[in-house]
């Protein structure tokens, strides 16, 4: 997922370090400029920097007495050098944070509290789906202001399905409709296969964990040795061996996202936040679709957001909180909206996301929070995560063996986690 990071040990500095800055021109500093108090904002999505401004811009009409300069650090070097910047004590006063880090920056004692500005202000954080406000909150605590959310989607080609006679997937589609529809839609001939079962983006399969009946991670255990865990990774790893979906091996230069984009794949698991992706290709955009994720024993989509957060060595913290505040407000939330990039957190603020592409009917991403699981975490996710692919690399490349994969995955799990106590 573009909004995660495998970050492996980057809070290692105790407690009193101060965090540093994600910024293009390294490290940056806030403080006062002409009488005003001047904040930077770290973000990773140039995408998004056309909205942020008009965000930015919004706020300083209503606040002429603070200026926010963005600063943009690009996803993969994003993290690495918040990492490294750790001690240099020049963070933005204002940076994204994921629910993937939140445990372990809020545990190091680098993040601001939220809530004694929170209760002061009266703010009504339940404006913000419950699912991301328990994504940010570490041992009772709020860190960070959620700005935003992703559902995950069945992205299909309506004309490789017309070609097939097939359908069009919708609310009735189970596991067995997806993997009828693939085994039809495979083409040897053509190079196209049904789906894209795509083992290096945690988030595919962790859709079908859930729609199973299992878990990933619950009450500080794994729950890849659970039957109905292991029945959701089967999902995938059938249509692998059956031919319906490129192995692992296959998909090790050309991701899911780029063969359903070229058209070599008629379905592919993927994230709302790639509807604008979708829409500049003229193929996808003419004739793709996305509809909501088949039902197995349950219905279930993983969901995930960006918040904002405050740096816990900010000199400026009090201009920074009511910048967070107006990033966690209705107008900001309507701005990012217009903007069409991604689908903005505050309640009822989505509808313009969903017109900014009627060719697509990306109103299913939003009545898939009805039943979405949050994106699994701890305090060192990247620890485990890690493993995945280690431990499946195997049967995902058509080989076999998903059951005695998912419980040694289980066993290593159990014991990073026990680590993180």
């Amino acid at each position: 997922m573009r909004r995660r990071t495998l970050l492996a040990g980057a809070l290692t500095a105790p407690a009193a370090a101060a965090v540093t800055g994600c910024t293009n021109g390294g490290p940056q500093s806030s403080g006062s400029s002409g009488g005003r108090t001047a904040i930077t904002y770290g973000m990773w999505d140039p995408l998004q920097v056309a909205g942020m401004k008009k965000i930015v811009k919004a706020f300083e009409t209503e606040h002429p007495d603070i200026t926010v300069e963005i600063h943009v650090t690009p996803f993969t070097s994003y993290w690495t050098t918040l990492k490294t910047a750790m001690r240099g004590g020049s963070a933005p006063d204002v940076f994204w944070m994921n629910a993937v880090n939140l445990q372990l920056y809020a545990a190091g004692g680098v993040l601001q509290p939220l809530d004694e500005f929170i209760e002061r202000d009266g703010f009504d954080m339940g404006v913000h789906p419950d699912e991301l406000l328990r994504m940010y909150t570490y041992k009772g605590t709020h860190y960070a202001m959620p700005k935003d959310f992703d559902t995950i989607g069945l992205w299909y080609n309506k004309e490789l399905f017309d070609k097939k006679g097939i359908e069009y997937p919708d609310e009735s589609w189970t596991w067995e409709t997806v993997q009828d529809a693939a085994a039809e839609l495979t083409d040897p001939r053509r190079g196209v296969h049904g789906i894209a079962a795509e083992m290096s983006r945690q988030y595919t399969y962790y859709n079908t964990i859930a729609q199973a009946g299992g878990y990933v991670i619950r009450d500080g255990r794994s729950g890849f040795g659970d039957p109905r865990t292991i029945d959701g990774l089967r999902f995938w790893t059938d249509l692998v061996d059956k031919g319906h979906s490129p192995s692992q091996s296959a998909m090790t230069d050309t991701r899911g996202r780029q063969l359903y984009l070229s058209e070599k794949v008629a379905m592919n698991y993927d994230l709302s936040a790639m509807a604008s992706q979708m829409y500049a290709a003229p193929a996808i955009k003419d004739h793709g679709s996305v509809a909501v994720l088949p039902k197995g024993r349950e219905r279930a989509t993983t969901v995930h957001g960006l918040a904002a957060a405050i740096s816990g060595k900010s000199r400026n913290t009090e201009a920074a909180w009511k910048f967070v505040k107006f990033l966690g407000s209705r107008k900001a939330a309507r701005i990012q909206s217009e903007e069409g990039v991604t689908i903005s957190s505050y309640a009822g603020t989505q509808d313009a996301w969903v017109k900014s592409m009627p060719e697509f009917d990306l109103q299913v991403f939003i009545d898939m929070l009805g039943y979405a699981v949050p994106y699994p975490a701890s305090k060192r996710t990247a620890v485990w995560e890690n493993l995945q692919p280690q431990l499946l690399g195997r049967p995902f490349t058509g080989k076999g063996g998903i059951e005695d994969a998912s419980r040694t995955l289980a066993r290593q799990m159990d014991l990073a986690l026990e680590q993180e106590k």
